[in-house]
């Protein structure tokens, strides 16, 4: 069988689970805090009996999706006025506490819940670098740099940032909320500065979204033609060429 079947085939399955991921970037390109997916590649076939035979090898020199991985890029900065709206810049994440365990978040559209705990858009508490609940006082709310946040000239509570191994892989959860990996432990993130009174946009471009999708699209064109065109020259071959054999 032609070795461009494999190609067209691989190319096919490729380009449609990456348009699935540029649907949904783009679909989440106003979220806050959204972390954008990138698609990465590997071989058709895995485990040890992979390359035992010749079609393995054929079918494996053409790579396949094996799924996505979050973009940990920088979104822009978007000043809101709000004293308990938070901006990350740099690494790190937000620990808040949900019904279903701690999660990382990177939107910091924060307030103070009817009980005094800053809390998510959800009602979600979000932790200290103590991993506890923070308690805002009434009062002029200062943030600094570090995410010390003082009511009044005094410390209440350090907001909690965290980061992970590099290479790491959190499971969105969510428009833009993750879950950590299992067994790996969240560290302090020293390379991040917190602004007050700002949210950090999705770090997915709109027009660039849009352009992804169109080109995923137009790709999956192509190899669907290409796949129509063998299988033509294929039902020829077994109608006309082999009955002369």
């Amino acid at each position: 069988m032609d070795s461009g079947y494999y190609a067209a085939m691989t190319g096919l399955v490729a380009r449609m689970q990456a348009l699935d991921t540029a649907a949904a970037n783009l679909a989440n390109a106003q979220t806050p805090g959204y972390r954008a997916e990138r698609e990465y590649f590997r071989s058709v076939l895995l485990g040890p009996d992979a390359l035992d035979s010749q079609l393995g090898q054929t079918v494996n020199n053409y790579g396949l999706l094996g799924g996505d991985r979050l973009s940990m890029a920088q979104g822009a900065l978007q000043q809101t006025g709000n004293p308990l709206d938070l901006a990350v810049e740099g690494e790190g994440f937000f620990q808040v506490q949900t019904p279903n365990g701690l999660r990382y978040t990177r939107d910091g559209g924060f307030h103070r819940a009817q009980n005094g705990q800053l809390v998510t858009a959800a009602g979600e508490p979000v932790l200290s670098t103590a991993g506890q609940a923070i308690a805002v006082p009434p009062g002029e709310v200062t943030v600094g740099a570090n995410g010390v946040l003082s009511v009044a000239g005094g410390v209440v509570a350090t907001v909690g940032l965290f980061a992970f191994p590099p290479g790491a892989q959190l499971t969105p959860e969510g428009a833009n909320r993750y879950v950590a990996p299992e067994g790996i432990a969240p560290m302090p993130a020293n390379n991040a500065t917190v602004h007050q009174g700002a949210i950090e946009a999705a770090n997915q471009d709109v027009i660039q979204g849009s352009l992804d999708l169109i080109v995923m699209q137009r790709q999956a064109e192509m190899m669907q033609k290409a796949l129509t065109i063998f299988h033509t020259e294929f039902n020829k071959t077994a109608t006309e060429d082999l009955p002369r054999v």
